[in-house]
């Protein structure tokens, strides 16, 4: 680990922050393309599935509260 810490320690600033970001970018990238798409996706049908739900127990509250003389505060 301490030569990979003195090989580093002798390079300069634009190799550690510039040019090493875009190798990994370079070289990684479409796994990391893959990831990000998986996460956007699975986060959008949550949202999507969140709605449904929501949707449905508006609808079954709306439409049970219209058939019978209960109180406000029951469901």
């Amino acid at each position: 680990m301490d030569g990979i810490r003195e090989t580093f320690a002798g390079m300069p600033w634009w190799v550690k922050w510039v040019a090493i970001p875009l190798l990994v970018l370079f070289v990684f990238g479409g796994v990391i393309t893959s990831i990000l798409g998986i996460l956007i996706g699975f986060a959008f049908k949550l949202l999507v599935f969140v709605a449904l739900v929501g949707g449905l127990v508006f609808l079954v509250k709306k439409f049970s509260r219209g058939g019978t003389k209960s109180s406000s505060g029951e469901w």
